[in-house]
């Protein structure tokens, strides 16, 4: 086994997830196989983002390709390169465009998820406030001006775009809380970056303001969070989006409809250049996607846009400068690979007994084909659940073999859901492919 030390919280927290059949929050580097065209693209994506400029992708899989996995990592992989992540499920209460709520809804879980290198579990927002605030100090510090003064110039820029002046205004209220103490001041401002104000009248007595993030303007409270991150010193703001099939499954037309167009709307300005430090990418089902009556593509200004390379696919080939990524599923290889990762990762605490051999994953993987078939290299969720339950017995006995064992491992093979039982939710592991 390669010598990779692992803290024994975070080797637990990898088992643990594994075991409930969910994608581990930390860890992910160890266990991941594969995807190195994928990641380039990705790695691609994030430079650009880091450099002023957009991003805009379709993370396209079918139930058990690896969506989730692949969006937690791409999340890793922002936070190593200096940007400011959000991540949010969208749900039924949580919409890209609403009149109930929905919409804000996702704003403010977007908002409460914001991460940093140095704070990757979210509520990030105000240390970057802060950051900010610190930095106007010095500048004030050196200039000999007027902090208040440094804070309005450098926030100008924001003043430009749709709500910038009343985000100008938020920001400076919170900076000015900061640097004299009253939490007060501060606490209504994030109130206001965070979506929780309903009503102007309460905003405009707590901060002076004449609006605030509303169902219709959440993709404008995003581009302002991007460039203000980017004025905080960070390469920018990238935001994923996962269980996008929640929209394909809104059964209202002119509501669906409304959210498809808001992702054209964000497909045009990040393609077009006319967000900077901003990313964002959706998890999306081949079916949410292509569907001709209810899908993305049934909206016919997002179907011409998301048209594959004809050439790159007559060839049987991926061309990964579109804004859709395909992941396939794994192969034998790969998942022999991953369960490889996963008895390192179980091995990690010290013990000098092998709890399973490659023979044995070998015995082990022939059973599950046996069982349910090459299914289990399309979703292999319960593959590996069953994988891990393995392994904690056999860490538990240890005068046990895997050969004890391994014929009694039993398999269920996941249903293809129907669309009225679909619950992408459930998706968050079935496949570790990267």
């Amino acid at each position: 086994m390669p010598d990779r030390t692992i803290r024994p919280r975070v080797r637990d927290a990898i088992l643990q997830a594994l075991a409930a059949g969910v994608v581990p929050s930390q860890g992910l580097h160890y266990i991941q196989v594969g995807r190195d065209r994928e990641l380039e693209a990705l790695l691609r994506d994030i430079e650009r983002v880091g450099d002023g400029g957009s991003a805009f992708r379709l993370i396209v899989g079918d139930y058990g390709s690896g969506k989730t996995f692949f969006l937690h990592v791409a999340r890793h992989v922002a936070l190593e390169q200096k940007l400011v992540t959000m991540h949010a499920d969208l749900s039924p209460e949580r919409r890209l465009v609403s009149s109930k709520g929905q919409a804000r809804n996702l704003y403010s879980e977007l908002v409460s998820s914001v991460s940093t290198r140095s704070r990757p579990a979210g509520g990030a927002l105000s240390a970057i406030i802060e950051k900010f605030v610190a930095d106007c100090l010095r500048q004030a510090d050196s200039s000999g001006d007027d902090v208040s003064s440094v804070i309005e110039d450098r926030l100008s820029g924001l003043q430009s775009y749709v709500g910038g002046y009343d985000m100008v205004a938020v920001l400076t209220q919170y900076c000015l809380g900061h640097e004299r103490g009253e939490d007060r001041r501060k606490q209504a401002a994030m109130r206001w970056l965070r979506g929780e104000y309903t009503t102007k009248t309460e905003a405009r007595q707590d901060l002076g303001v004449r609006s605030v993030i509303e169902d219709k303007t959440i993709y404008d409270g995003i581009r302002l969070l991007s460039e203000f991150v980017g004025l905080a010193g960070y390469g920018g703001l990238f935001v994923m989006l996962d269980e996008a099939v929640n929209l394909f499954k809104i059964s209202h037309t002119v509501s669906r409809t409304s959210n498809y167009e808001m992702i054209l709307r964000i497909l045009n300005n990040t393609l077009q250049g006319e967000a900077k430090h901003l990313g964002i990418m959706f998890g999306i089902t081949p079916e949410a996607l292509y569907d001709p009556r209810r899908g993305l593509c049934s909206y016919d200004a997002l179907n011409s846009r998301l048209a594959p390379n004809q050439f790159a696919e007559r060839a049987g080939l991926t061309d990964f400068n579109q804004p859709t990524i395909k992941l396939q599923s794994l192969s034998p290889e790969e998942l022999f690979v991953l369960l490889t990762h996963i008895t390192e990762v179980f091995s990690s605490n010290g013990s000098d007994k092998e709890l399973i051999d490659e023979a044995g994953i070998e015995a082990f993987m022939n059973h599950c084909n046996q069982t349910i078939g090459a299914v289990y290299y399309k979703t292999p969720r319960e593959t590996i659940r069953s994988f891990v339950q393995l392994l904690y017995v056999l860490e538990q006995h240890p005068d046990r073999t895997w050969s004890s064992f391994v014929d009694s491992v039993e398999v269920r093979p996941d249903h293809e859901p129907e669309l009225s039982d679909i619950d992408d939710e459930d998706d968050d592991l079935n496949d570790f492919k990267l």
